[in-house]
């Protein structure tokens, strides 16, 4: 991949800062590497917050380690291929994965949609502050939270500022030092379990399928912003490549770090932190493991920002038609975004992240309706041609103001799983008699899916001609405003 100032565009020469923002990327722009989207999905899913959730399997569930290790990797794979088939996207379209939104939903319709994975960004943000600031305390004693939690968050703030290819070029640096860190504490750790502990513990199908649902849910949340990280690869690279990528990059990282949780905990006493007890595994290595577990939640939570501040822009810019923002927009919202987050995190330090786990978990209800709507309609109704200039007309163009189908379809998704929700707040009938399981997710699909081929009639939408890229590069002007 070319440096920052070459490959992001827009006055690119002259600045490492990224100049685009939400604005379709013009195709003289366009370059990189397909096995990037490898390195950053790979080395993102490298962190503690996956290691402690994989150990749940067995502390929270119940499960062997055999039980645990099929549930891992199966539900990885589900949620891997969602985020794989949402990635692809990005190359064909040149934008964001928000403003894509605006093609099924119409422009209004998609602000729904567009609010909450401006929550999740913002709450993942925020609780990678706090964890990271914790990991510093522990490598540092003498650096109490509030200043760790300030470091860690500008930290990441500026990665996210200078953009894109920063980011891509910081996870491909990571992916060594992370792979090789995490494959020799797995080493460590499964010379050291006891004889007979694979098939220790037991089984039970609520806690093999809340262990799968885990894993599947871990991806499907990243779903929401993947083609920010693809949107400056050229189309040319097509479906097949982007996809395997993204997949193979989020499913290996992500459920290696789950497993590496899992054998953690193993055979260990009932309370075991998983953390502690990995860098105990690597002995005197064990300061450095945590080391670069820090850089890495400074890295990853660079992802979090960046795409909270497009989500931003993506909501503002739905009622100024007129805005099209590039890097001081990006710059300013980064550092309102810094400002609120690191307020939030440093008051709820004890509170927020067990929350927000929750919250994340229960965003699945209007996550699933989007995905299924956003690839069925890309890959079947669609074919993956969009009239790009429409997302930005003050009428939706094409698309309209609400798409009343894509609404309909949504609304039903999100209905048929509330018989199913485990939630603080409610718990379904559903789920009180499946011991509070929650499958809804996974029925939401099929209701949706089928709801909006039923509301079009069986038949697929006429895509538009090829787009025109003359219309799309007068969309995306160069301006630092």
């Amino acid at each position: 991949m070319a440096t920052p100032g070459e490959a992001t565009g827009g006055g690119e020469t002259r600045s490492a800062i990224e100049e685009n923002s939400i604005g379709f990327v013009p195709l003289d722009q366009r370059q990189g590497r397909v096995r990037d989207l490898f390195t950053l999905w790979f080395t993102t899913n490298i962190a503690p917050l996956p290691v402690v959730t994989g150990a749940m399997a067995i502390q929270v569930f119940g499960l062997s380690l055999g039980w645990s290790i099929s549930a891992i990797i199966l539900g990885h794979l589900v949620g891997a291929a969602v985020l794989g088939a949402c990635s692809a996207q990005g190359p064909q379209m040149g934008l964001a994965q928000m403003i894509q939104s605006r093609g099924q939903f119409g422009r209004y319709g998609a602000l729904l949609v567009v609010t909450f994975a401006t929550l999740l960004y913002v709450g993942f943000f925020t609780s990678n502050i706090v964890l990271a600031a914790r990991s510093v305390h522990a490598l540092s004693p003498g650096i109490g939270l509030p200043l760790g939690a300030v470091l860690c968050a500008i930290a990441a703030a500026a990665i996210g500022i200078l953009g894109y290819n920063v980011i891509h070029l910081l996870n491909r640096i990571g992916m060594w030092f992370m792979g090789l860190g995490l494959l020799y504490a797995a080493i460590r750790l499964t010379g050291a379990l006891p004889d007979g502990v694979l098939w220790r513990g037991g089984f039970s199908m609520v806690g093999w399928l809340s262990t799968f649902s885990l894993g599947a849910v871990w991806h499907i949340s990243y779903a929401c912003y993947t083609s920010d990280y693809s949107r400056y690869l050229p189309p040319s690279v097509g479906l097949r490549g982007p996809f395997l990528a993204s997949f193979a990059g989020a499913a290996l990282g992500a459920a290696a770090s789950f497993l590496l949780g899992a054998l953690a905990v193993a055979g260990a006493a009932a309370n075991a932190d998983p953390m502690t007890q990995v860098g105990q595994a690597v002995g005197v290595l064990g300061p450095v493991l945590m080391l670069l577990f820090v850089l890495n939640i400074v890295s990853h939570n660079a992802l979090n920002i960046y795409g909270a501040v497009l989500s931003l822009i993506t909501m503002a810019q739905t009622f100024v038609v007129s805005w099209m923002p590039g890097r001081r927009a990006r710059v300013m919202l980064s550092v309102l975004v810094l400002g609120g987050c690191l307020t939030v995190a440093t008051l709820s330090a004890d509170t927020f992240v067990p929350r927000f786990i929750g919250f994340v978990i229960g965003l699945m209800v209007v996550l699933a309706p989007w995905a299924t709507i956003n690839i069925l309609d890309f890959y079947v109704i669609r074919q993956g041609r969009y009239d790009i200039a429409s997302f930005f007309e003050a009428d939706g163009g094409i698309y309209g103001r609400l798409n009343g189908k894509a609404a309909a379809a949504y609304l039903a998704g999100i209905a048929v799983q509330l018989p199913f929700l485990t939630s603080a707040l409610y718990t379904g009938p559903l789920a009180k008699a499946l011991g509070g399981l929650d499958i809804g997710w996974l029925i939401a699909p099929i209701v949706t899916g089928g709801v909006y081929l039923a509301l079009l009639g069986g038949r697929a939408a006429v895509p538009p001609r090829a787009d025109d890229h003359r219309r799309h590069t007068a969309l995306n002007p160069s301006t630092s405003a």
